[in-house]
């Protein structure tokens, strides 16, 4: 028999390779769909709660509204282990709140360690969420190794307070203290140019100043005058303590800790602070009388970490949402003009969430969450105006403030049906400032010119090696003043004041929560349950008639199907962080570099007008 002619073998070899090929990426096509099923299944199952143990809850990072970045972005850091430590306010209230009705929870453990950074506000949300489960009857036993002023605020509110050896309280009051670069811009001859209207808008202060002024000094006086008061009230009152102890503590503490022969722990459980100091393994057996021995390891306690009780308690539950509902939308950090990730505010992609709750039909009104010092004043018109929309279709707005709302955060607020703040909130700073530096003497010094010809004055003008023209100058200062004044009328207008007061209280000063409802800037003050409460009556909806919506930018498909199918390979063992090659050292470079320009490009209102408020308080 002949053979074959050579095509038809090479044919037949080719023809033998793909089907050979075919087969492999079969089976490689049921892998990856195992590994996605079983991943999903097996990943959406909490661990078992044991019938009785103790909630362990451990805030880390910064108590937040709303967790920083996209959700892709966050889950995927998530897998590879390097998530950023923020920790949600609302699911440690939800957490606790779950806890107080739920038998199996014999007590909570608060341990306070890694707490970061936390406004007033969040700490008193957490603080009255304790309360509550205090009232069932089972103890919060609160424990740090080391307590931070945050941290002893929420362990102030426990029924038992203990401390590492080792460890220290360390209270420093509040304060606010900021960088001046005056001279460092005149010594790089940079020209940079401000406009501002408001006698006490300070936040461009730094760059005409070498210190504070004093109509900044007088309000920030009395700001952190303020919070340090209702911070000692609230502790005070809930631990027990003589009215004045934490300040003489704070004011007398090398008194106190000499006569602890130099031991600052001791010296704080001994002022009344802690009620024992505790190594890790003492404490470990005091919570074991609590909740007995965990199954697993009887050398621990029986315990379910915050995150997998709510994980639990939510597949167990389902969505808070009925056929009505009050939409909550979280408007956290800096207004920017654009689509922005969550913990920032795009005045675009902030417009569209509010846009999603006027679609929803089973949306009958809406919570603004604010959390934010202010932005672009133009990002802030565009949301506000979406507010207006929604008001227009019959669905009312309730602004829920929460540590800052000033600024740009008071304008997007001042549209709303009511406003309620927070005793400590910032807020006002009702103001606008522009900045546009020029930096033609900085190159003059390395020997470069700027020279050219143009068709109307305005040619050349925005150019950062051109000085500006007075009549630039004058064109800012023009577009400054007016939208101060759209500023001052249209808070006016929402809060039916006079405008002439509104400007008496506007001009850049800075109010709490408390001072805010006296001069008329808020309606209210309360948490943002009773924001809720407010927007549902404003909506005519009946008490537990209505569920709570979260609107939020969600996963596409796609991601989801990627996060699912990493989380599937972690199951299973694999490290998704294997996949990810480490940066190269141009890369890094790079993102270092962005880092640096990300504080400058944020500054993006298309006319360069701006509504901020320095409110770091710390």
């Amino acid at each position: 028999m002949s053979k074959p002619n050579i095509f038809v073998r090479i044919f037949s070899a080719l023809w033998s390779g793909a089907d050979g090929l075919r087969k492999v990426l079969h089976l490689l096509l049921l892998l990856f769909v195992f590994i996605f099923a079983f991943g999903v299944l097996s990943g959406s199952t909490p661990p078992l709660l044991p019938q009785q143990a103790a909630l362990l809850i451990q805030p880390a990072g910064a108590l937040v509204d709303q967790l920083e970045g996209s959700p892709y972005d966050r889950a995927l850091a998530e897998l590879m282990g390097n998530a950023q430590q923020q920790t949600l306010v609302q699911d440690v209230v939800d957490a606790l709140d779950a806890a107080g009705d739920d038998e199996r929870i014999v007590a909570v453990h608060l341990e306070l360690s890694a707490l970061g950074s936390a406004g007033l506000d969040k700490l008193q949300r957490i603080g009255d969420a304790l309360e509550r489960f205090r009232e069932s009857g089972k103890p919060v036993i609160a424990s740090a190794d080391y307590f931070g002023q945050r941290a002893y605020y929420l362990g102030a509110h426990a029924d038992e307070l203990y401390m590492h050896p080792e460890g220290i309280v360390y209270l420093a009051g509040y304060g606010s203290y900021r960088n001046y670069f005056k001279d460092a811009i005149d010594l790089l001859r940079i020209d940079w140019n401000v406009f501002r209207v408001g006698s006490h808008k300070s936040f461009t202060e730094p760059y005409t100043r070498m210190d504070m002024s004093p109509e900044d000094r007088a309000s920030r006086e009395r700001l952190v005058e303020g919070l340090w008061a209702m911070y000692q009230q609230d502790v005070v009152a809930a631990r027990g303590l003589a009215a004045g102890s934490i300040q003489d503590f704070a004011d007398n503490l090398i008194t106190y800790v000499e006569a602890a022969d130099g031991d600052i722990a001791v010296a704080a459980r001994d002022h009344g602070l802690v009620d024992e100091l505790l190594s890790r393994d003492e404490l470990r057996e005091l919570l074991k009388e609590y909740a007995g021995p965990a199954e697993d390891d009887e050398t621990t306690y029986a315990s379910v970490t915050m995150e997998n009780y709510l994980l639990q308690q939510r597949l167990l539950h389902g969505p808070r949402t009925k056929s009505e509902n009050v939409a909550v939308i979280v408007a956290a950090g800096e207004i920017l003009n654009g689509s922005q990730p969550p913990g920032t505010i795009g005045g675009d992609s902030t417009a569209r969430l509010l846009q999603r709750a006027l679609q929803d039909d089973s949306v009958q009104a809406v919570v603004l969450r604010v959390d934010s010092g202010g932005g672009s004043v133009f990002a802030s018109e565009v949301i506000a105006q979406e507010i207006e929309a929604l008001q227009a279709a019959g669905k009312p707005v309730v602004a829920s403030m929460g540590s800052a709302a000033a600024s740009g955060g008071y304008w997007i607020s001042a549209v709303a049906d009511r406003i309620i703040a927070s005793p400590s909130t910032i807020t006002g700073s009702i103001g606008v400032i522009g900045m546009l530096p020029t930096f033609q003497r900085t190159l003059a010094t390395v020997g470069i010119a700027t020279d050219g010809v143009g068709t109307t004055p305005w040619s050349g003008e925005l150019r950062p090696d051109r000085s500006l023209s007075d009549s630039t100058k004058r064109l800012f200062q023009l577009i400054i003043e007016d939208d101060y004044r759209d500023f001052v009328t249209g808070v006016a207008e929402h809060r039916e004041l006079d405008v002439d007061y509104v400007d008496s209280i506007a001009q850049g000063k800075v109010w709490t929560g408390v001072e805010a409802l006296d001069n008329g800037l808020v309606d209210e003050l309360g948490g943002l349950d009773r924001a809720l409460e407010v927007a549902a009556e404003l909506a005519g909806l009946q008490e537990g008639s209505y569920g709570r919506k979260l609107i939020e930018v969600q996963l596409t498909p796609t991601e989801q199907m990627v996060v699912d199918i990493l989380g599937g390979a972690k199951t299973l063992g694999i490290d998704p962080a294997v996949l990810a090659t480490p940066p190269t050292p141009i890369e890094m470079f790079a993102n270092q570099l962005q880092s640096m320009l990300a504080a400058v490009m944020k500054f993006n209102d298309p006319a360069g007008a701006y509504a901020y408020c320095f409110c770091e308080i710390n």
